[in-house]
């Protein structure tokens, strides 16, 4: 039964809309194309797709079905389900690195809000953007008001609870974001280098089929599904037992995969194949650049850079959500003082991220992390969007397939949706064997050689 006190969505769409919004953000519209840039275009999108739909489902369900189960965050549910155990350390882990994800991802999402202002006040014409935005991020001041703007703005959304806040802001910004992005794929492909980088975004190539290459792709699928860092749980957590696991989960899925392949769709064809610089700075840098030459390059800057706004915000919400869930869980705060608490706690630790792109020189460059010197940001990311995502991910399924038992698990999973109980006979080896190896590669790769797969 649910908890008398727990709120709940107000609908099955909502959910969706809500808990799509948390996987699609800046991993799907920033990360996304620039990744794919790196590890052969078409090939890396076809290696995603089936790990997306082979292992990040499969962790989905297992996420989802122990929230709704337990109506409990991460750190509830697993003392719920293992009262005084050790287990608990899994949901602290969740609670954690969505606070750590938060500090640096809020840096990045303030960027977007910048970039929007700059498209419509001033335009990209005139300048070298690379300059451009190497000054910007070494702006103390532009950081840490930007970084505060983003967090108030998630902030003031959680506060205003599920289904005034979370939920409704999502059946808002979803469909926005959706008709913005077909509308900018509408104009990518009327450009006249839109068949060459389609050829290179949709084509794979045997030579590029790599095992980097599906590393890669996997360590794009947990950061871009919010898996491992107890979102999907805590969203799941405010579930009615009324609706179909199966089938929210499969929508929530298909519809962060779907934005992904769109945001190829945009910007593979602006920039006409294979990107010659495909890094972090791809959209800030080369994309504005090319918006400078563009027809309607500054509507169209900033029609995209709103996208990214709207994008990142909707994962900026589950982030913050998870550690205040948290707090009203576990110490029976009022929603308003969580919220802040944390935003406030998540606030500090970021400065040093906001300041360690150039404007200050001992957090730009700290240790060396796969033969690259790394900042603040860029160790942040390291420990919490790579290390931290896998670990969480594998402690999930081992939990639920030793203490709380797969059966459970799929009881509750298939409660009300009795018809897909077959799909068992493909979860189970998946969930056993495919997921936790496949965890377990990147784990080695990113411990063994340093690198981040961001």
């Amino acid at each position: 039964m649910s908890s008398p006190s727990r709120e709940q969505w107000n609908s099955s769409l909502g959910f969706i809309l809500a808990a799509a919004g948390s996987a699609i953000g800046l991993g799907n519209i920033w990360r996304f194309p620039y990744i794919t840039g790196q590890n052969g275009g078409g090939s890396f999108v076809l290696l995603y797709l089936i790990i997306v739909f082979t292992i990040g489902l499969p962790v989905m369900y297992l996420e989802l079905s122990t929230g709704r189960f337990t109506q409990r965050g991460p750190v509830g549910a697993m003392e719920k389900l293992a009262p005084g155990s050790f287990w608990k350390i899994i949901g602290y882990l969740a609670v954690i690195t969505g606070i750590g994800i938060l500090s640096y991802y809020s840096v990045v999402a303030g960027w977007t809000i910048w970039y929007f202002i700059k498209a419509i006040f001033q335009g990209f014409g005139g300048e070298n953007t690379g300059t451009a935005f190497s000054q910007f991020v070494a702006s103390a001041p532009h950081q840490l008001v930007l970084l505060g703007v983003f967090l108030g703005l998630t902030t003031g959304i959680v506060i205003s609870g599920i289904k005034g806040g979370i939920e409704k802001i999502s059946m808002i910004l979803m469909p926005v974001l959706f008709l913005l992005m077909i509308g900018l794929i509408i104009y990518a492909l009327t450009l006249d280098n839109a068949a060459a980088g389609l050829k290179y975004y949709l084509i794979p190539k045997t030579s590029d089929f790599t095992k980097t290459t599906f590393i890669f792709a996997l360590g794009q699928a947990f950061f871009s599904l919010s898996l491992g860092m107890g979102a999907m749980l805590t969203y799941g957590s405010y579930l009615s037992k009324k609706e179909n696991l199966v089938k929210a989960g499969f929508l929530v899925v298909l519809f962060d995969t779907l934005i992904a392949i769109m945001a190829g769709l945009i910007i593979f064809p602006v920039i006409g194949g294979a990107p010659e610089k495909a890094g972090a700075g791809l959209v800030f840098v080369v994309i504005t650049e090319l918006f400078c030459t563009l027809p309607g390059g500054r509507i169209l800057g900033a029609l995209f850079f709103l996208l990214l706004t709207i994008a990142a915000l909707t994962s900026t919400i589950s982030l913050l959500e998870v550690a205040a869930s948290w707090l009203m869980d576990e110490y029976k705060m009022v929603r308003k003082k969580a919220a802040l608490i944390v935003s406030g706690i998540t606030f500090v630790i970021a400065i040093p991220s906001a300041l360690s792109l150039g404007a200050s020189k001992s957090l730009s460059s700290i240790i060396k992390i796969g033969g690259e010197e790394k900042g603040f940001l860029g160790i942040m990311d390291f420990l919490f969007g790579n290390l931290s995502l896998a670990i969480g991910g594998l402690l999930i399924i081992i939990f639920v397939v030793f203490k709380w038992k797969l059966k459970n698990a799929e009881d509750e999973l298939y409660h009300n949706a009795d018809r897909f109980r077959f799909l068992s006979l493909i979860m189970k080896p998946l969930i056993w064997f495919a997921a936790p190896a496949a965890i377990m590669v990147v784990l080695g790769f990113m411990l063994f050689t340093g690198k981040t797969l961001s």
